[in-house]
């Protein structure tokens, strides 16, 4: 290998180097959205499979003071007793109908004793005022309610609060500090009340069934890496091509420089050098052929 071409080498592979390293970080960052598309899809396949189940008693999927089985979550659950209309609080910056909404959590007294809070739906904010113009009551007395089991929401990290009446986010710590002792495992995300009230919230949307980008985003990665090695490889090969054209450029100008070049002087003047004998033959010879002629003419006479 010649001195040009070992650094051309040495180039190559920093860029064969850097295509690698680039193709193991787009593997980690594949590997991560493919792992967000697993989580997306069994979220997906716990609400297809528990959203429309029937329902059943609170107490066959949730005991008193346990934690929500995650694979539980969004089941529906029947409860009878009373809602503690008094205790009943607003939680505030819930997206709904393009705005910042408010949702109307209310404790649920069982007949059992247990309290279980109860997420009634969503209301828009007021005309005039952030907080809603009107918050309908909930059913007094005795009351059958459905709701879909949900986990607590975690606190907020920033430390932020709320005003009197109001909290944050649906934690049940957070909201247990304004209504009393609430069942720790879960809260109810309502589906029906009976009997029926004339008016209530706007019930909360079902989850979006969208799977998200995570799919594509992780075969996208996977396309980059392959480009990031194609691109390395056209680099390479059109570097070679231009450096073979220039060694045929430069083949051509040494062989024009050849045919071009005088020949040096001692050569010319070797040449130059003429037989001073054979010079003198050379001039002798018209004036022995003019002499024969006249001695031809005078014979003839």
């Amino acid at each position: 290998m010649s001195r040009r071409e070992t650094p051309a080498a040495a180039r190559w592979a920093m860029y064969v180097g850097v295509a690698i390293l680039f193709a193991i970080a787009c593997g980690f960052l594949s590997n991560w959205q493919f792992s967000r598309n697993a989580e997306r899809s069994e979220q997906l396949e716990l609400v297809a499979n528990n959203y429309d189940a029937p329902p059943v008693a609170l107490g066959d999927l949730l005991a008193p003071g346990a934690q929500l089985t995650p694979s539980d979550e969004w089941r529906p659950v029947r409860m009878q007793g009373e809602y503690l209309t008094d205790e009943q609080l607003l939680v505030r910056n819930r997206a709904h109908g393009g705005s910042a909404a408010f949702e109307q959590l209310v404790p649920f007294r069982l007949d059992d004793g247990r309290t279980f809070l109860v997420d009634r739906g969503w209301l828009p904010p007021g005309n005039q005022q952030s907080v809603p113009d009107v918050i309908p009551d909930p059913p007094s007395g005795q009351v059958t309610v459905e709701v879909r089991l949900r986990p607590e929401e975690a606190a907020p990290t920033s430390g932020r609060s709320a005003d009197p009446g109001q909290v944050p986010t649906i934690n049940l710590g957070l909201v247990a500090e304004q209504t009393g002792p609430l069942e720790p495992g879960a809260y109810g995300l309502l589906m029906s009340e009976t009997p029926a009230p004339q008016t209530a919230p706007n019930t909360v949307d079902p989850p979006s069934n969208d799977p998200g980008p995570y799919l594509s985003y992780a075969v996208q990665w996977i396309l980059f890496a392959v480009m990031g090695f194609g691109f390395i490889t056209y680099v390479i090969v059109n570097e070679r091509k231009l450096r073979r054209e220039e060694a045929e450029d430069a083949d051509e100008e040494g062989d024009e420089l050849i045919e071009v070049t005088p020949e040096p002087e001692s050569v010319t003047t070797e040449k130059r050098r003429v037989d001073p004998v054979a010079l003198h033959r050379a001039r002798k010879r018209p004036k022995d052929r003019d002499a024969d002629d006249e001695d031809a003419l005078l014979d003839q006479r």
